[in-house]
């Protein structure tokens, strides 16, 4: 029963409280809600300039899915284009938000679809390569010109995103096939050159056959002319090498033009020989006609006919030929015996320094055969022989000897250093084609053949004309898989100039059109790096095609220099500004204040745009080492209240222990509050963690104890005035004031009631006699309850009034020893 009624009292009770509480709550709710709401609101807001400030794909991923509203989320997924992050946020929005699933759906179609479009590209790019490269090898003729002009237009449609590996092999297979057509071509051209050749060669022979018969048999009285037969010589002779040049002629062909070219040439030197003396023969044969015009041959003098020898050998006149007059003549005075007459001797000083010239000229050729310079000696021995055609017989005659030694010396040095060469030039015609077989790199290829062919150069060339076809066709042969290299290294020269030109109209259209007073100067630093590095990426180039367009990129990074230049140098200003404010922040005071503004300059220090890498790294290390300083004092200070927190920790944990024991061994009162007293000194919040727990724990307790041993001494105090009460009436003046102010004092005392109340209130039980009573007590109180605006404090303070009653009853009122003994019983109880 008596738990019942507390049920009773307590639902009564905390229905009466029902309406304050909810309203407090409800109040206490709507600050909640409103505060949820702006915090939300300025979430949102964050979240929506977060998507719209092109922040990373990871973040865009992170608004995707945890974005506070559909918005937020619908465009976070619109701008994610990481295809890991994709298949991620689609995975998480699938059956939680439809709207992010279909946009994330759709860009990874999109990205699928480019994606296969890219790879079809590519399978078609290759597929071209292959086929160029198939064609190359292939030695299927027909159509071969058509079938590679289809490849290279199929190509340019898919060559804008060819990498330059893929771009280098097309080039490559369709240079070897142009190669290829040249080649063709090359081949029925020659065929058609050495045909024509061949023909031309017959005409020469023809002609020359027909004019050295023609000379045979004219009339010696009427030479023919000099000019023409020279002309004659030199036409055909040009016409000649022309027509073996690059052809192999036969040894009969050969050897048929050089005897019928050495005879002509021989008969026209023999001529020009004849003209320059016909002079002196027409001296001779003067001097040597007597008076009557007739020539004796016993009045000829021995001098004539010495004089007519030595110029029947300078003349030197071919036997195959017939005889001019005036070689007969000659021939004729050189059998005379009688000393003639002297001839007189023209331009005597002109002789003279021309026989000095031919001295020195021979002392010279002497010395160059004997160092073994042929090709010095050769050039002295023609110089020699052209200045002897120009000296007289008598001058001539005294150099004559000397220079067949010396000629007959030129020639077997000749012959010897053709000996010496001749393996030389023909181990390097060995190393050549040993070269054109080996698959070296192209480069290093063509720089061996060109030593090689220095060398063959070293040697002075070669007279054999099979050992230097021989050579050049070897020479040929090896260069031939560098022409399709450098073939392709110039289109590729070619393609990175035309990058190069459109890196500098890119760049030259962004500097004049860039707005520089509001522009996105890490952009602009951005687009300045990529400049450069596709600049450089776009390598090899013609030098000579490059040297302008180098000038005008540079250029161009001048000007775009100069602008980043400028607004670095702002930034590091503003740095440097933020460098002296936290210089001045490490003796500020005080330090909380110091630290938040330190912690707003490197906000600041975030916000600044491009600096210069090197100054931007000087100026951070200053920063940082003033932040570092300015916060270090927080690390000192750290230290101080942490000694001072052990410290307090030392001294408390002393009277914690203290209070322990005082607690455990129930001491008075006393000495509890003196320990409180000591505890009270202490502010918690200086003392650490645990030491702080321990100290409220402590306090609690002293509280507790201080709080029954006070309740203690109260029911003492309570049960003593009871007791004395039974013995005899209390004086007012010897019991609390308070105790005289409660309203029943003066009425009759029902002592049975009050000793029911009490147990009521101590929750002890009551005798079966009194269980009646006791019930309409409860049920009285439970209706006054109801009905009354505020309730006791506590029970003590009932309990107080009610013994104040059981004290305070008119003298004639008297309490049987078993109601007082129930009273002290159920006041004990309490504690």
């Amino acid at each position: 029963m008596a738990a019942l009624l507390r049920r009773l009292f307590k639902s009564r009770t905390t229905k009466l409280k029902t309406p304050a509480a909810a309203v407090n709550k409800q109040l206490q709710q709507a600050e909640a809600a409103k505060s949820a709401k702006e915090d939300r609101d300025a979430r949102i807001a964050k979240q929506l300039e977060a998507v719209q400030g092109m922040p990373a794909q990871t973040k865009l991923a992170e608004l995707a899915i945890g974005g506070l509203t559909a918005e937020v989320r619908s465009r976070a997924a619109s701008d994610l284009r990481d295809e890991d992050l994709l298949h991620d946020v689609i995975r998480q929005a699938k059956g939680r938000d439809k709207g992010v699933f279909q946009i994330v759906r759709q860009t990874l179609q999109q990205l699928r679809d480019v994606q296969a479009a890219q790879n079809e590209l590519e399978e078609k790019r290759q597929q071209l390569i292959q086929q160029a490269q198939d064609q190359a090898r292939s030695e299927d003729n027909t159509l071969y010109e058509p079938r590679l002009d289809t490849l290279i237009k199929q190509w340019k449609s898919v060559e804008i995103d060819a990498s330059n590996e893929q771009i280098t092999e097309f080039l490559g297979a369709t240079h070897q096939c142009r190669e290829r057509i040249r080649q063709g071509q090359q081949q029925q051209l020659q065929k058609q050159q050495q045909d024509e050749k061949l023909d031309q060669r017959k005409q020469t022979l023809t002609l020359l056959d027909e004019t050295l018969i023609q000379l045979k048999i004219d009339d010696t009285r009427e030479p023919p002319t000099l000019t023409a037969l020279d002309a004659l010589l030199k036409t055909q002779l040009n016409r000649w090498l022309e027509a073996s040049e690059n052809t192999d002629v036969s040894a009969p062909e050969q050897s048929r033009y050089n005897t019928a070219s050495a005879a002509l040439r021989a008969y026209v030197e023999a001529h020009e020989r004849l003209t320059q003396v016909q002079e002196q023969i027409a001296k001779l044969a003067t001097n040597a006609v007597p008076g009557d015009g007739t020539i004796d041959d016993a009045e000829l003098g021995v001098e004539t006919a010495e004089q007519a020898k030595a110029l029947l050998v300078i003349l030197d006149w071919p036997t195959t030929f017939p005889r001019p007059e005036p070689i007969i003549v000659l021939q004729t005075l050189a059998k005379q015996r009688k000393k003639a007459e002297p001839v007189e001797q023209p331009d005597l000083p002109r002789q003279n320094s021309l026989s000095a010239d031919l001295d020195r000229l021979l002392t010279e050729l002497d010395s160059a055969l004997e160092n073994k310079q042929l090709k010095p000696a050769k050039q002295l021995l023609k110089n020699v022989q052209q200045i002897s055609k120009k000296l007289d017989s008598r001058h001539q005659k005294p150099f004559f000897a000397r220079t067949q030694l010396l000629q007959g010396q030129c020639n077997e040095l000749s012959d010897w250093q053709g000996f010496a060469t001749t393996p030389k030039q023909i181990a390097l015609c060995e190393q050549m084609e040993h070269l054109a077989e080996q698959p070296i790199d192209p480069e290093a290829k063509a720089t061996h053949i060109k030593e090689l062919q220095e060398e063959w150069k070293n040697l002075g060339g070669s007279s054999d004309r099979l050992l230097w076809a021989r050579f050049r066709q070897a020479s040929d042969a090896a260069y031939e898989p560098c022409k399709a290299y450098f073939a392709a290294k110039s289109d590729l020269k070619h393609a990175n100039l035309a990058t190069r030109q459109l890196i500098c109209q890119q760049l030259q259209e962004f500097v004049a059109q860039a707005d520089w007073s509001n522009i996105d100067w890490k952009v602009t630093e951005r687009i300045h790096q990529t400049a450069r590095q596709e600049w450089k990426a776009a390598w090899p180039v013609e030098f000579r095609d490059n040297r302008p367009l180098q000038k005008k990129f540079d250029e161009l990074l001048k000007q775009l220099d100069a602008k980043l230049n400028d607004e670095r140098q702002r930034n590091e200003a503003l740095k440097q500004a933020i460098v002296t404010s936290a210089e001045e922040l490490i003796s500020a005071e005080p330090l909380t204040d110091a630290m938040a503004q330190a912690k707003e300059l490197q906000g600041h220090w975030q916000a600044i745009g491009i600096t210069r890498h090197r100054e931007d790294r000087k100026l951070w290390q200053a920063f940082r080492q003033a932040c570092d300083a300015i916060f270090a004092r927080r690390e000192q200070e750290n230290s101080r209240q942490k000694q001072a927190v052990m410290a307090a920790d030392e001294q408390v944990t002393n009277i914690l222990e203290r209070a322990d024991q005082a607690l455990s061994a129930s001491t008075n009162s006393d000495e509890l509050n003196a320990i409180w007293t000591e505890l009270a000194i202490y502010n918690p919040e200086a003392l650490s963690t645990s030491t702080r727990d321990r100290y409220s724990d402590v306090r609690q307790r002293l509280h507790t104890a201080k709080q029954r041993q006070e309740l203690i001494a109260r029911l003492q105090q309570w049960t003593g005035c009871i007791q004395a009460r039974g013995q005899a009436p209390i004086d007012r003046t010897d019991v609390p004031l308070e105790w005289t102010k409660f309203n029943q004092l003066d009425q009759p005392i029902d002592f049975q009631e009050l000793a029911i109340r009490t147990e009521i209130l101590a929750d002890q039980p009551s005798p079966a006699a009194d269980q009646r009573k006791r019930l309409e007590i409860q049920v009285q109180r439970l209706a006054q309850s109801i009905g009354a605006a505020e309730q006791s404090t506590s029970p003590l303070t009932d309990a107080e009034k009610l013994v104040a009653l059981w004290c305070l009853a008119p003298a004639s009122a008297a309490a049987s020893k078993e109601l007082e003994q129930r009273m002290v019983n159920a006041l004990e109880s309490l504690v």
